[in-house]
């Protein structure tokens, strides 16, 4: 793939990469919550497919023309593919066998997935030092943030383990192949791919699961697959796109970094949780891995030292 100008992270690049590991952080507890009244390919094909009436809807409202070239429309069925059918359906699936804390540290390697294939694929990613120490840092800091004692899962489940990993690489190729959507609306793109995700998930979903059979779900189930969609899927998507065609797939894919710590901070009010010393060792860890990666602080301290 072309490259283009070299990839930085300005402050409204960061700001709306919290914002997204926030609406991300939340999708493990709504997945959870959802499955207790559907089962997995219904979560994802309800998940992609609120999310389109959702942007379809804010599309009309502002009036904005949706693609109609036959060659866009092929690379958003492969985006749909490999950014959501794929990844969200191996995820959901390995939420019903191991604990959503070991998806997280799972998750969290899809930066170093991200660096390998940008690295590949790109003239303008390519590794460094400091994205090399950058990742492995901010890996160890959401392994400290969740708890050594989630890793004590790994070697059981192990074709779940190995689900979320294969949707951590497919998320890692997905960023580079988005690459080519930046310039378009990142409202329509969104739209666009989890349209094609719909239409993908639905004969699998129907054939395998038949949704339509579901009786008495639950408020609580049918909340969180809306919250899924419209908060975690849709807006998320948005701010996706958009940090993706300024930013560059590496610097995108940080989020998985952020997503336990902001999903932490979250708790604290809403479930009154506190904070120990291992949570802020962790986040100091991660913060570190993404200046490593961002380069600009190191170039500071070696200007003034």
């Amino acid at each position: 793939m072309n490259g283009h100008v070299n990839k930085t992270m300005g402050a409204t690049e960061w700001l709306l990469l919290v914002c997204l590991s926030i609406l991300w952080g939340g999708s493990f507890f709504f997945v959870e919550v959802a499955l207790e009244g559907f089962g997995p390919l219904t979560v994802v094909l309800g998940r992609v497919g609120l999310a389109a009436m959702t942007l379809w809807a804010i599309i009309a409202l502002k009036g904005l023309a949706f693609p109609r070239s036959l060659k866009v429309w092929l690379a958003l069925l492969c985006m749909g593919a490999i950014n959501n059918m794929i990844p969200f359906s191996l995820i959901v699936w390995a939420q019903t066998e191991i604990t959503g804390s070991l998806a997280s540290i799972l998750n969290a390697t899809i930066p170093l997935f991200t660096v390998l294939v940008a690295h590949a694929f790109t003239r303008d990613e390519k590794l460094s030092t400091g994205k090399i120490s950058g990742v492995a840092t901010g890996f160890i800091g959401v392994v400290v943030i969740i708890g050594p004692d989630a890793l004590s899962g790994i070697g059981a489940n192990a074709l779940a383990q190995i689900a979320v990993l294969c949707a951590a690489i497919s998320y890692s190729f997905a960023g580079v192949f988005g690459r080519r959507f930046s310039g378009m609306s990142p409202l329509v793109v969104a739209a666009g791919q989890v349209t094609c995700s719909t239409l993908l998930m639905a004969p699998m979903a129907l054939a395998l699961e038949q949704p339509w059979s579901v009786t008495n779900p639950g408020f609580a189930a049918v909340g969180a697959l809306v919250a899924l969609a419209v908060f975690s899927t849709a807006l998320a998507y948005v701010l996706y796109f958009r940090i993706l065609a300024t930013a560059g797939a590496t610097n995108l894919l940080l989020v998985a970094f952020l997503i336990p710590g902001s999903a932490m901070l979250l708790g604290i009010p809403i479930l009154g949780e506190v904070l120990d010393v291992e949570d802020f060792i962790g986040m100091l860890l991660i913060a570190a891995g993404l200046a490593a990666m961002d380069g600009r602080p190191a170039k500071f301290l070696r200007r003034i030292i």
